[in-house]
């Protein structure tokens, strides 16, 4: 059985992007999606939440759990048996600091959680972050700063365009233990407001595997963040895929470390 809605708050949430080409996103992908595009380029990234006051409906504030997560996305499109194009985000791993998720993930709620240490330094306005997977299967690490700085070299020309692709994409297909089923989940939140985020210097072993993403095409392209956001997690009818050569994120021996331009 699992809970059809569970409410929280969303105290942070960092939004990591890279553009990478796309052919070999689609190489990545399993069937039905293909990449959502953005001047020719594919959208993946880091998602990067502290969810507080997480519990099922109706309980109250005080029952509610806090976790520090991870979640590796693709904006993608697919479409349905009715021809009806969608968009959401395909989720090849997630990870979380908390034992509850990683136990009941895939079971009270969607979305099979890794085990990750987080090691997060967050005073308003520089952000640390320090995340390395139990199963040394993910490694993260990022400064950042907030400000009202967009970067020049995105592929989007302004936060605004940045803020509507992702706002279409509060769906989202989880990676199980089965190899031809998704665990689907949809975000709603109470309003969408999103800031720049200037990256100082951010390491992905995802985006530096080679195996996955050859030298060259995935290219940190700007964040964006969120915060004191109150939301809900609903429950959608998994989905049956096509398996294709996806794999989940590894460490790299040498993480990539992009600077971040103000």
């Amino acid at each position: 059985m699992r809970l059809p809605v569970v409410h929280g708050l969303i105290r942070r949430r960092l939004l990591v992007n890279f553009r990478v080409d796309a052919e070999v996103m689609q190489r990545f992908l399993p069937a039905p999606f293909r990449p959502k595009l953005q001047r020719g380029f594919a959208i993946a990234g880091i998602c990067l939440i502290r969810l507080e006051q997480i519990r099922p409906a109706g309980l109250p504030v005080f029952c509610g759990i806090t976790s520090e997560n991870a979640a590796h996305r693709v904006a993608v499109l697919w479409e349905e048996s009715n021809g009806a194009m969608r968009e959401g985000v395909f989720i090849p791993r997630r990870d979380t600091s908390l034992w509850l998720n990683h136990l009941a993930g895939g079971r009270l709620f969607p979305g099979e959680h890794h085990l990750a240490d987080f090691d997060v330094a967050d005073d308003g306005a520089q952000i640390v972050m320090s995340i390395v997977a139990r199963d040394g299967g993910m490694a993260v690490r990022l400064r950042a700063t907030e400000n009202d700085a967009w970067p020049g070299s995105s592929c989007f020309d302004s936060l605004a365009e940045s803020s509507a692709f992702f706002e279409g994409g509060s769906v989202g297909f989880s990676v199980t233990r089965d190899c031809c089923r998704l665990d689907g989940i949809r975000l709603e939140t109470e309003g969408w407001k999103v800031r720049p985020l200037t990256i100082e210097a951010v390491e992905s072993s995802f985006f530096e595997d080679e195996s996955v993403f050859p030298a060259g095409s995935a290219t940190f392209d700007h964040a964006l963040i969120m915060r004191d956001m109150p939301h809900e997690w609903h429950v959608v009818p998994d989905m049956r895929i096509e398996p294709a050569g996806q794999r989940s994120p590894g460490i790299a021996a040498e993480p990539i470390v992009v600077k971040g331009t103000s």
